[in-house]
């Protein structure tokens, strides 16, 4: 089981590779990305990932910037449609395909390789001020609409349906479908399930 972001001891990339993977991200992802300077123009996606990486250093710097983060996180909200805190820790090549509607909370840890489609919501179910939002492993894929609640883990290279409902934690290598979710193992799906297709739209699971 890899490890979460927030816990690697790694040191991070510059800034300008970080873009330049992330744009790489959004090649490997989605089959209508044409180019690196168009999808840097258009898609919005990359727009709210930028600005949260951004966000995230001011908020670790602490003090009045947190609250400069927070505003300029709102602003992010405002063009694109995507809500992530500045506190979320988001890992390498991060990718949210179309977008609109995704709420990432403060306590969210995202590892590396991971994409989101529209509508899903990675949120909180305490008032508490502790770890109170998912984490998600390297290589995980979230479909379209899926809400996954409270401070659980969706293990590495599992697949989150589209329309899912994650309260409980979720093994690696796990396709992750209903309300509520349940896992079954990625090696019983059939060969052909387990095609380029897959990592494009869990949806076809359900």
């Amino acid at each position: 089981m890899s490890e979460p972001a927030a816990s690697r001891t790694a040191p991070a990339p510059g800034f300008l590779r970080t873009l330049r993977e992330d744009l790489a991200a959004a090649r490997a992802h989605d089959p209508a990305a044409r180019g690196d300077v168009e999808n840097a123009l258009v898609y919005s996606g990359l727009h709210a990932i930028w600005f949260h990486r951004l966000d995230h250093r001011l908020w670790q710097a602490g003090g009045a910037r947190r609250s400069l983060a927070r505003v300029l996180s709102q602003f992010a909200r405002f063009l694109t449609g995507i809500e992530i805190h500045p506190g979320a820790q988001i890992g390498r090549r991060f990718f949210i395909d179309h977008g609109m509607g995704v709420v990432i909370g403060e306590t969210a840890d995202i590892g590396d390789d991971c994409m989101l489609y529209h509508g899903v919501t990675l949120g909180g179910v305490s008032m508490a001020q502790v770890k109170r939002h998912p984490t998600l492993e390297d290589g995980v894929t979230v479909g379209a609409g899926a809400k996954i609640l409270g401070p659980v883990t969706v293990g590495e290279g599992s697949a989150v349906g589209a329309n899912a409902v994650v309260t409980k934690d979720q093994p690696a290598h796990s396709v992750i479908v209903g309300i509520p979710a349940k896992a079954r193992p990625m090696a019983e799906a059939a060969p052909e399930e387990l095609s380029e297709t897959f990592f494009v739209d869990p949806a076809i699971y359900i």
